[in-house]
């Protein structure tokens, strides 16, 4: 297929580029990728674009005002854009246009690492395809196959899910693939990262060969796009430059902290700050997150947690509580910062540091969502403050030190 409106960088040389350790190339969008600035210019289905209007979209976010049109003409696609910006909503919009609903086989698979996000692409996927009757499943891990089995076998015609069980109803020939024309990777760099390497591999195997591929993240380390020349053709890049990943309207504090024990009393003077609004604390360790909440609510305050050791169905009853806004304070290890959209959230807690330097973007991403303002703090020890200075460098950003009015920022 032609490139949409010109001609594309072509693949070999970008790899040329990627091994030299060249990133000028890798970091650009494909020439001829014009932004397209409204749904109603990108020809998409009449009662599709009732159904984006009804979900209160109003315009395209820059993300989608340049991929949306390749990934719907058929193209491979990488598109790379920092959290918040709408590329949930964007994989939901592009699958239900490629979909054709008369036939109940399944022709979008969508891979997720967390069962969370795999869970909210499906509802998006549902919400916007209202009026096209468009049939979406999620398979996860920790919800029940017997479940998995009867949606399937029932027809879907978009399945999002997580690569384990995913894998799973391939194998036992429940999902099947034959019709499936697109696939799309979300937070690829996470995904390829995190040990489902094997298993994308696995369910790439039993897909039909003439594959669209689309990789959607808001990292994309070189590692990964070494990895696409494995399974992309002449991919339509839609690449930011890094130092335009900083998050803005985001204000990022520091509180300096000589040793780990104060963290919890700075934490308990804040607290009334935290609730103003809603807040999400990250700790680097499930152990960490049970310690803090116990002493939280040793000290009578309300808190709610959420880790992947945690079973499937109190996870939900926690996102579903802090959705709603009956909880308001969420201490959550990174499970939590990729791609969860919950509106109000406007101040994150970085009670630990993160562990590198792209959970920082994602997490910090969780407030000031689409263009939203947010605060985000982080607790730093001594021997933190290089990390600290390393993250700012790397995001060309700047961290402050918290003002004692930071209740008034959020």
């Amino acid at each position: 297929m032609a490139a949409a409106g010109g001609s594309v960088v072509p693949a070999n040389r970008n790899r040329r580029a990627m091994d030299s350790g060249d990133e000028s190339l890798v970091f650009e969008t494909s020439k001829g990728v014009e932004p397209i600035m409204s749904f109603d210019e990108m020809g998409i289905k009449e009662n599709l674009l009732r159904g984006i209007y009804n979900y209160g979209f109003e315009k395209p976010s820059a993300i989608q005002q340049r991929a949306v049109l390749p990934i719907i003409s058929g193209r491979d696609v990488i598109a790379q854009a920092q959290s918040g910006t709408g590329k949930t909503s964007m994989i939901a919009l592009t699958v239900c246009q490629v979909v054709d609903t008369k036939s109940s086989e399944v022709q979008a698979l969508i891979l997720s690492p967390t069962r969370e996000l795999a869970a909210q692409t499906e509802k998006v996927i549902q919400a916007i395809g209202e009026y096209i009757n468009v049939q979406a499943h999620a398979c996860i891990g920790g919800k029940s196959v017997g479940e998995d089995i009867r949606k399937l076998e029932h027809g879907v015609h978009v399945v999002s899910g997580t690569p384990g069980r995913v894998c799973d109803m391939i194998k036992r020939r429940t999902l099947r693939t034959r019709a499936i024309k697109l696939l799309i990777l979300d937070e690829s760099d996470e995904m390829l990262s995190r040990g489902f390497k094997d298993q994308i591999y696995d369910v790439y195997r039993y897909l039909p060969p003439e594959l669209q591929v689309v990789l959607i993240s808001a990292t994309l380390p070189n590692e990964i796009l070494e990895i696409t020349s494995k399974f992309m053709t002449d991919p339509v890049r839609i690449l930011v430059k890094r130092d335009e990943l900083t998050l803005e309207g985001i204000k990022q504090f520091f509180v300096a902290v000589e040793r780990e024990e104060w963290k919890f009393d700075t934490l308990c003077d804040l607290y009334d700050t935290l609730t103003i609004t809603q807040a999400v604390i990250f700790c680097n360790t499930k152990r960490k997150v049970d310690w803090l909440t116990a002493k939280m609510r040793e000290n009578n305050f309300t808190v709610s947690s959420m880790h992947g050791d945690m079973p499937q169905k109190e996870r939900d009853m926690i996102m579903a509580e802090f959705r709603s806004g009956q909880t308001r304070v969420l201490i959550t290890t990174d499970v939590w910062a990729r791609g969860l959209d919950v509106q109000q959230v406007s101040l994150v807690i970085n009670y630990d540091l993160p562990n590198n330097r792209e959970l920082y973007i994602h997490r910090i991403g969780r407030s000031g969502r689409f263009g939203r303002k947010g605060v985000a703090i982080n607790f730093v020890k001594s021997d933190d403050i290089k990390i600290l200075r390393d993250i700012e460098q790397y995001y060309s950003t700047q961290i402050d030190e918290m003002p004692m009015n930071v209740a008034d920022l959020i």
